[in-house]
């Protein structure tokens, strides 16, 4: 997430995609990556993507760790608990068609805030398969309402039928990384300029003592 150039722009980002197994994490990685719709993948395999893109006319290296068919509970949750401590950012996708993956956002979430032990980590939740109407288990009032309650944002979109939705969202979460990474920054110089500070007032009282004596 660090940049040590003269400019103190975020060069490169690693985002991590969420959610239960069968709601397009894969699909989305390659299709936002590729722009190609391919449907059927190994679920088991985790992948991370690397690929360069230019968001808002600034070039990033990107890392998208794909996590597979992970869960917040048992023996996974250590493997995914190294998997959240890595990323810079994430998305969580569930598909409008099962809402045991829906219920599992939550979930996921309050694991990122747990693991990252802070609030206002970036996070974007996609609903998957809004192109699959008639088996639309999971309102869109719901997601939204949702994502409101989790403070992150909300997209609802299908992968296999619109690149451009795919883009816009995880183009959201690289500008909300950016976001983050400057204020980061900025906590860093309050820190830096604070500590000089009491430096020198600790010298300036030294001198004063060391002339009274």
């Amino acid at each position: 997430m660090t940049d040590s150039g003269p400019s103190r722009k975020m060069s490169r980002a690693k985002l991590v995609i969420l959610g239960r197994d069968n709601c397009g994490k894969t699909a989305l990685c390659v299709r936002f990556i590729t722009k190609r719709f391919i449907g059927e993948y190994d679920h088991k395999k985790e992948v991370t993507y690397r690929c360069r893109k230019t968001v808002d006319k600034e070039t990033i290296d990107l890392e998208i760790l794909d996590t597979a068919n992970k869960e917040c509970v048992g023996s996974a949750a250590p493997s995914l608990e190294s998997s959240i401590k890595w990323g810079d950012g994430f998305l969580i996708m569930y598909s409008i068609t099962d809402r045991s993956s829906f219920e599992s956002v939550s979930h996921l979430k309050r694991l990122i805030d747990h693991v990252k032990q802070t609030l206002g980590i970036p996070t974007v939740i996609v609903a998957n398969k809004c192109d699959m109407e008639n088996g639309r288990v999971v309102r869109t009032e719901e997601g939204k309402a949702l994502a409101s309650d989790l403070r992150c944002s909300f997209f609802e979109l299908s992968v296999a039928e619109c690149s451009v939705a795919v883009e816009l969202a995880v183009e959201k979460l690289v500008r909300d990384v950016r976001l983050e990474y400057q204020r980061h920054l900025l906590a860093m110089d309050k820190r830096s300029r604070m500590l000089q500070m009491r430096h020198a007032l600790s010298r300036k009282l030294t001198r004063s003592k060391t002339m009274q004596w």
